[in-house]
Parts: C-alpha cells; structure tokens; sequence
C-alpha cells in the first residue's frame, strides 16, 4: 500500500488536498440529492393533491348525468378518473404511509370532509411503474409508463367519496426525485474538478518549488561550498529557510578559509624549523643516524604539505569542464608505467564528462599508487552505467581486513606504519581522493576481490554531466 503512496512533499500534499475535495464534494453531493428528492416530492404531491380536489369539486358540482362525460375527458394516460358505485378495495400498508397521510389531511380539509367521509389514500414506498391494484378498475385498462418529465413515479391511488353517494376514484403517478446523478450533474462535477484540480496543482506547486530548490541548494553545497546563494523566495517560511541557509554556507565558507589559513600559517612556521634541524642533522658524523633523522624531516615536511594540499582542495574548487575520462585515465596509467611501475587501463569507449580535470587527475593517481606500491601492479577498468561512470583500481596484493576498509580512509590512518614510512605515505592519499569524488557528488567505495587483491571503485553520478560521443 505504502509503494502507491506518493513520496515527494508536492504529491503527498495535493493527494491530500484531492482526497479531502473528493470526500467533499460526496458529501455535499448526498446532501443535495436528499435535499433535491424531498423537494421534489413535496412539489409533485401538492400540485397532484391540489389538481385531485379541484376536479373533485367540479364533478361533485356537475348534474349526475354529466359527470361520466367529464370524467372520461378528464382522464388521460397519466391520469386515469373513474366513477365506482362502491369503494375500492384499501392495498396492503406496504407503501409510503407518510405522504398518503399527507394528501389525505390535504385533500380533507380543502373539500370539508367529514371524520365518516375522508378519502382513502395509497401511495407506494418505491419508484416504479404506476396504477396498482385499482388499475383494474379504470375504463382505459392498464398501462405502463416509466417516467414523468424525466422523473421516476411513484404510484398513487385516491378514492373520495361523493356526497351523492358515488366514489370518485384517481390513480396517476406521484413523481420522485429521478436519477440521482443526471448526466449534466456528472458534467457539471467533472468541470469542477478539472478547474480544481489544476487551481490544485498550481498553489501545491507554488509553496513546495522553493523547498525543490532548497534541497537542490543543499545537495550542491556538499559538492561546491562556493556554490551561488540561494534565491529568497517563495512564503515568509520559505524565505526565511532560504536565508538561514546562505547565512550557513557564507559561516561554512568563512570557516573553511579560516582553517585553510591557519593550516597554511602553520605550515609556513613549521618548514623554518625543519630546514633548521635539516641543516643541523647533515653536520652529524654517524651516516645511520643522519640518515633517519632527515627521513623523519622528510616524511613531516611531507606531511605538513600534504595537510596544507587536502585544505586547500576541500576549500577551492577548480572549475568544471567537459572532460575525456578514458583519456584522463590513460595519461595517468601512462605516467605510473614511465616511472617503472606495473600499471594498465582496460580498453573502453571515450566518455564525456564535465568535471575537475586536474582534480579528479590526482584521485586516480592516489588510488593508483597505492595499487601499485602495495599490490605489486594496478589495473584500471572505467564503464558507463544507467546511472553513474564507475572506475575500478584494481591490484594484485594482499587486500585489507574487512573491518578496516572504512578506516584507511580516514586522513593520517596508515594500515601498516612501517610499510608506510618505507614508501613514504603520510596517510592522507585516500583522504584526499574522497574528498575529490565527493567534491563531484561521486563516491569512494573500498572492497577485497573474489581472486584475491583490493578494488577501488569511484561511482560518478551522471548528473554531474555526462555527454555522450
């Protein structure tokens, strides 16, 4: 049930709205309806009571040799008059006793009957063909007839007594409410709607097109916190939201180049001291304990400028243009096998993509160092998907415990700090390239291979703006 349900904040709102004009618009429909057949019935069965006394009267004031005369031209197919010597047998009390009550006092008091001579009065309870069972007694025989005016009947039988004697006997049908839904009541609805639901859809639409753009604004601040502010539009919420929003991004931005600053600043000291003790550690006369103490120079200077670099990525973004990824990937292969290492690129098709060229350049390259330093060769596999680019490194090393995959990403986390002094990593190469993939929306995934060796894979979404050949 849930699946059907509309997810986004626009459709769960006008199905919201929608559902309460549809339940609306029913009930307003039944109370109409009623309201429409009551009326109706009122109407009908006073204009048929007040038609059934004034004729009762002409034929009661008529000489007794002229009423069959008026009588047979009274009588048509939907109103049948007749004269009887006695009174018609009273149907079963099955029918609608309310409105028979009705015209009976009606009919009573207009023609000054008394308690011994009221009328006998029978109407059904449900539409349908009239004249019953004093049908039988009319001079014209049955008939059938479905309808007045467009209306269901009721049937209605009326027997009054003559003060002569004779009784004088009506049958004709009472009508009713007709079809509840009428074909231009349907029309009429279907317009409604249609003018409602689009007035609908405009005003939902209208409120939830800034928050559209606030979530939109969010999702290209994690990529570019120098991304344009975000236009204040929208409702007094909305704009508000929209304001708080720039203010968070200039704060966030302000905050980023304060620390790039400060790292900067930091690294300025700190190389004069180093070049200092540097300086000093070549006058040492042991040659092994020169050694290693310009080593350790050299990996902190290392590491103080390799900080300084992830800063100063995560702060600045290069701009971005339409780039071939596949070309991009085999400058980098090229580069490591020039170098002596054991590095390839699987053959595959150019893909075009608007990216950070020298950016994405250097995530690669980490990743591919890595490959080939502690997994003896690197192998690199790019593929187009329904939904992102997707680049594979690929090496033939040991791999890294399962529960350290999401650690060795963390900036300064070396798996084997031996191994990486040895090679000179500070720990920061894989910090960096996530830093880079998520700066483009993308994603860094680590994972052991099935035959053996770990696999790098960057998933580029093709938002980002993939551009095919």
């Amino acid at each position: 049930m849930t699946r059907f349900f509309p997810r986004s904040l626009f459709g769960q709102t006008l199905l919201i709205l929608l559902l309460g004009l549809v339940v609306s618009h029913a009930v307003g429909s039944w109370i109409y309806t009623a309201d429409r057949e009551q009326a109706v019935r009122a109407v009908g069965g006073f204009a048929t009571a007040q038609r059934i006394a004034n004729l009762t009267r002409l034929i009661q004031e008529a000489p007794r040799e002229a009423r069959p005369r008026i009588v047979a031209a009274l009588s048509d197919q939907s109103f049948r008059v007749s004269l009887s010597t006695q009174a018609p047998p009273v149907p079963a009390a099955d029918g609608d006793a309310s409105a028979a009550e009705a015209i009976k006092g009606y009919l009573a008091d207009r023609l000054s009957l008394g308690s011994a001579s009221r009328p006998r009065v029978w109407a059904s309870a449900v539409e349908g063909p009239p004249f019953g069972p004093w049908h039988m007694m009319m001079p014209h025989g049955p008939r059938m007839m479905h309808g007045l005016n467009g209306f269901a009947v009721r049937d209605l039988q009326v027997a009054i007594p003559l003060t002569d004697g004779p009784w004088l006997t009506f049958a004709t049908g009472l009508p009713g409410a007709g079809p509840a839904y009428s074909a231009q009541f349907l029309l009429s609805m279907a317009i409604m709607g249609v003018i409602i639901l689009a007035v609908s859809v405009w005003a939902v639409r209208r409120v939830t097109r800034p928050l559209a753009a606030l979530a939109t604004a969010a999702e290209r601040l994690g990529q570019d916190v120098s991304a344009p502010p975000l236009p204040e539009a929208g409702t007094v919420e909305t704009r508000q939201a929209a304001r708080a929003f720039n203010d968070m991004q200039v704060r966030l931005r302000t905050l980023i180049d304060s620390r790039t600053r400060l790292l900067a600043a930091i690294s300025h000291d700190l190389r004069t001291p180093l070049t200092l003790l540097r300086l000093r550690a070549e006058t040492v006369e042991n040659a092994n304990e020169r050694d290693k103490m310009l080593a350790t120079i050299a990996e902190m200077d290392a590491m103080i400028g390799a900080t300084l670099q992830l800063a100063r990525d995560q702060s600045t973004g290069e701009p971005r243009r339409l780039t071939d990824v596949t070309s991009l990937l085999q400058s980098v292969v090229d580069d490591m096998s020039d170098t002596g290492f054991s590095a390839r690129l699987q053959p595959a098709e150019p893909i075009i993509y608007a990216c950070q060229p020298a950016a994405l350049k250097r995530a690669v390259r980490n990743l591919l160092e890595n490959a080939v330093k502690y997994g003896k060769s690197g192998t690199v596999t790019i593929r187009r998907t329904s939904q992102a680019i997707e680049i594979d490194i690929d090496d033939e090393g040991p791999g890294i415990p399962q529960e350290e995959l999401t650690r060795v990403i963390e900036p300064f986390y070396r798996l084997d700090e031996s191994r990486s002094r040895d090679t000179g990593g500070v720990g920061l190469g894989l910090a960096i390239a996530q830093s880079i993939v998520e700066a483009h929306g993308g994603r860094l995934t680590l994972s052991n291979r099935v035959k053996g060796g770990l696999r790098a894979t960057i998933a580029l979404p093709l938002s980002g703006g993939l551009r095919a050949l």
